[in-house]
């Protein structure tokens, strides 16, 4: 999603990156802005039809989408850190993450595989659900595939030659972009989605767990940066540094250490999302047992006292106790430990 490799003027012609510039640098993108586009205006179609039938769809969810979601990926492709990722390592690492792991978050949160199902007729709604769960997508989804694929993406990009190549082709770069923003939605979207895209045993605490998880995981590819001996595209690098460029060896450093801040960040509301979640349907199973036990009180007559008796009538043993299953079972402990 970046315009075709500088040459050695355009990088040499580039003014010193101050904070002043990194604020006001900005150049097009054509395929990075066509990209946007085409999911707000989805993403718009179906908000505005579910409104016309009158039904409701959250305008958090929209603000995550547009601002966190879609704005990451213009953050990424077109403001400073496109204009100097071919001069200086760090902006180019900052992109990365942005994509890898800021854009699918915010993309995620606004929900679009629910937004999709819910907006579509019945009939193609239920084709996209058919291929949510085929084969290929549950095996792309399954919680440590797509882990390890995000991984491997990372450090694929960083320690072999797919970096150093994508700065010199402006397609092969383009193509890297498309390829870290889809790693990282494979995992994102799905643990936070409505939708069952992931086996059944994927409850809200193996979810949050899978989340610390992947936050731990997604610290390598930072820690790796940094540590790392060897250059990453140092013959490119160290060719096109301007002159007030700091030590590309430290240029790295500070790169890696910006992709380490960026993933441990971008951990925490991930989390808390995932616990939001698990504490809404933890509110909604509650007030679903209560209805149950509402019901099940009312069907329940009350016996008429004996001829010449004025005791109570008869207890009732309520469903939890008679009932043999997960939520019964689940009743009698809480009101043992009660």
């Amino acid at each position: 999603m970046t315009g075709p490799a500088m040459t050695d003027m355009s990088a040499l012609s580039l003014a010193k990156l101050t904070s002043g510039r990194l604020l006001t640098s900005w150049q097009p993108d054509v395929p990075a802005m066509l990209l946007v586009v085409a999911l707000g205006v989805l993403y718009g179609w179906g908000v505005v039809r579910l409104r016309r039938r009158g039904e409701h769809w959250p305008p958090g969810r929209v603000a995550a989408f547009a601002l966190l979601g879609l704005g990451a990926l213009v953050v990424a492709t077109m403001s400073s850190l496109a204009v100097y990722d071919h001069v200086l390592f760090w902006p180019a690492a900052v992109q990365n993450i942005l994509l890898d792991l800021v854009a699918p978050l915010g993309l995620a949160l606004g929900d679009p595989l629910r937004l999709t199902v819910e907006a579509l007729p019945e009939a193609p709604a239920a084709r996209v659900r058919r291929v949510m769960t085929g084969r290929l997508v549950r095996v792309l989804t399954f919680p440590l595939v797509s882990t390890a694929l995000v991984l491997a993406t990372e450090l694929t990009v960083y320690f072999t030659p797919y970096f150093a190549t994508a700065l010199r082709i402006g397609w092969l770069h383009q193509l890297m972009y498309l390829h870290l923003l889809a790693a990282g939605s494979l995992f994102v979207i799905p643990v936070l989605t409505h939708e069952q895209t992931l086996p059944s045993w994927c409850t809200h605490p193996i979810r949050a767990a899978l989340v610390f998880l992947d936050g731990i995981v997604d610290a390598v590819p930072g820690l790796a940066v940094m540590t790392h001996g060897t250059l990453i595209a140092g013959a490119w690098y160290l060719h096109h540094a301007p002159a007030w460029s700091p030590n590309v060896q430290h240029d790295q450093q500070i790169g890696g250490g910006a992709m380490l801040s960026i993933a441990e960040l971008t951990a925490l509301p991930f989390l808390l999302a995932i616990l939001v979640q698990w504490a809404r349907a933890e509110r909604v199973q509650t007030a679903a047992l209560d209805r149950r036990l509402d019901a099940e009180l009312a069907r329940v007559p009350t016996p008429a006292p004996a001829h010449g008796q004025t005791s109570s009538p008869e207890l009732v043993r309520p469903w939890w106790e008679t009932e043999q299953n997960e939520v019964a079972a689940s009743i009698r402990r809480q009101r043992r430990h009660d």
